[in-house]
């Protein structure tokens, strides 16, 4: 019993995996755990019984978080939006758009996965979206069912890391950071994940040309009534746009001056990006309604569609990363005008019947559960485990690794990644999360960052085979048996789980690889973040000294203001001020 008494917290945390191996459910296999090991614990005196009267205090706390309202909203948002064929337009458009290039069906497949990201933040939403959608596509012109499979898997975890990203959410509440701080460090490395996706296609379609085929001329149906493509007319319009953006983002202090009437000096990077593109966004809109109102013809057909399908999209993520960005709504509200921009979105497309409507807030209901039961869960082998002094066995076994803060990362990293063999994102944010936080706060590792790192690396779990989910989703949409397509009437082979499998594994290494380059370049992260103002204390106590009143005599308290009233100038002045005159009048 002594050695079980000594050993509490590395039993615990051994008894935990038990369970997870046993194939509980991870939210009961919290609790079940937590809950013994304090029944053990208090047997044994190494608890205090009335250790466990916080519980009900920290579920409580719990329900009464309004960070976590932003779970709900962001899904159901992602949901409705999978339902009201924004998706499948974007698809459409931008498929016919890069469609002549070789690979060009991926690269649309690669935005379109950003551009769902951007306003998802639903893995599910986006793979299984763009599996029924881009997929039949993909296999009825001859691309390689590997690289199929693993553009959608993998543009499909984009949502993961790209704002709003449900597991960033949960990361700031267990890291104890601001869910605003945690988007603006993910953008970059995002965006960044998408530029390697695209520059991979692009890798693919000169070295092996054959797997990533263009569309046949038949196909492309995104072309002016004469025939020609419409292309130069968009071009000029992207050109203009993006000059327009550059253009405010240099002057956006000026601009803010303007806006603000008082003298701005700094903006911050993430305000700057979100106006500047409002302006590149706005001049589109602008010329594209006005050459559909008057029909003048400045643009053609091709520029105006395209730009009218990506508008309901950007207009999406500036309500809701644009006000998170700006300061304007925190992320719970921008979340919430999120949800209803879908709603309004549906009904302007006639798709947001009862129906939709009932299966995304049954959807959105489980997910929240599923959550709400693992933190519970969490809280209670939380609570437990520091009753233990858990914490400090966890910091003693890490912060004592050779290397300081890289040995710390490099392994933190690994087991991360090898946890989410078995563990998905939720389960690894309230185990893990909470148990490596308070070790990287000591070794003087920025959380924000840590964060980050940690969110990009627990994208792995939704590409590893054979656990991953994203790849189960796709499977679930993936044709399994032989079929005729409806355009071309060929038989089109179905597609495997090994090649499903097979295709996850070069976009799983680019995750990795992403991983180790913030490792090596932390500004990655840190870039995107506001500066941290510095206070000089001195100053302000200097400051503080200057406008504090002259001491008062309590032996003569009047005699300031008969000094005051001696010193008048004009019996007028007595009348302008009425607090003198009184004090004045109370002297004599």
């Amino acid at each position: 019993m002594e050695f079980i008494a000594n050993n509490m917290a590395p039993i615990m945390f051994a008894g935990l995996i038990c369970f997870l191996l046993l194939g509980f459910p991870v939210a009961f296999s919290l609790g079940a755990c937590g809950l013994f090991f304090a029944v053990v614990g208090i047997e044994l005196g190494v608890l205090p019984e009335a250790l466990m009267q916080a519980l009900p205090l920290r579920i409580y706390g719990i329900m009464q978080n309004e960070t976590l309202l932003a779970i709900p909203f962001f899904t159901l948002m992602g949901l409705i939006l999978e339902r009201s064929g924004m998706a499948e337009d974007l698809l459409d458009t931008v498929g016919q758009l890069f469609g002549p290039i070789r690979g060009g069906v991926a690269i649309a497949v690669i935005l379109v996965g950003a551009m769902l990201a951007a306003t998802t933040g639903v893995v599910a939403a986006s793979v299984i979206s763009m599996g029924l959608i881009s997929l039949p596509i993909m296999l009825r012109y001859g691309y390689d069912r590997r690289i199929a499979s693993g553009v959608i898997a993998a543009s499909g975890t984009l949502a993961q890391i790209i704002p709003p990203s449900l597991v960033l959410i949960i990361l700031a509440d267990q890291l104890g950071r601001s869910v605003g701080d945690l988007y603006k460090g993910a953008f970059l490395p995002g965006f960044m994940l998408v530029g390697f996706y695209m520059l991979m296609v692009f890798a693919i379609a000169i070295f092996k040309p054959a797997m990533v085929p263009a569309l046949p001329p038949e196909a492309r149906s995104l072309k002016e009534k004469d025939g020609s493509s419409g292309l130069m007319s968009l071009l000029v319009l992207t050109i203009l746009c993006v000059g327009v953006s550059v253009f405010a983002a240099h002057n956006m202090t000026t601009i803010h001056s303007w806006l603000t009437g008082e003298v701005v000096e700094k903006v911050a990077k993430d305000e700057t990006i979100v106006f500047a593109m409002c302006f590149g966004v706005a001049l589109a809109f602008v010329a594209a309604s006005i050459n559909r109102i008057t029909g003048m013809g400045l643009l053609s057909h091709v520029a105006e569609k395209v730009t009218f399908v990506l508008i309901p999209p950007l207009l999406l993520i500036f309500l809701v990363l644009g006000t998170i960005f700006l300061g304007i709504a925190t992320p719970t509200e921008g979340g919430a005008m999120g949800a209803l921009g879908a709603m309004i979105l549906a009904v302007s497309r006639k798709r947001l019947s009862y129906q939709l409507l009932r299966q995304a807030l049954v959807g959105t209901t489980k997910l929240s559960c599923f959550v709400l039961f693992i933190l519970i869960g969490a809280t209670v082998f939380g609570l437990t485990f520091q009753g233990v002094d858990g914490p400090l066995w966890v910091e003693h076994l890490l912060s004592d690794l050779p290397g300081g803060q890289l040995g710390f990362l490099i392994l933190v990293n690994i087991m991360v990644f090898f946890l989410a063999f078995f563990l998905d994102f939720f389960e690894l944010s309230f185990i893990v999360v909470p148990l490596l936080a308070p070790v990287a706060d000591k070794l003087g590792i920025d959380l924000i960052w840590f964060g980050v790192l940690l969110a990009v690396n627990m994208q792995t779990s939704f590409m590893h085979p054979p656990f991953g989910f994203a790849l189960f989703f796709l499977r679930s949409v993936a044709p399994d048996k032989e079929y005729t397509d409806k355009l071309t009437k060929k038989r089109i082979a179905p597609v495997t789980t090994n090649q499903i499998y097979m295709g996850a594994i070069p976009f799983l290494c680019i995750q990795l690889l992403m991983v180790g380059l913030i490792i090596a370049f932390p500004g990655i992260v840190s870039s995107g973040l506001d500066e941290k103002v510095v206070y000089d204390l001195d100053a302000i106590r200097e400051q503080m000294e200057a406008d504090m009143p002259a001491p008062v005599d309590f032996d003569n308290p009047f005699m300031e203001q008969q000094q005051q009233q001696q010193n008048a100038s004009s019996p007028d002045t007595a009348d302008e001020d009425p607090m003198k005159a009184l004090q004045d009048s109370m002297a004599k």
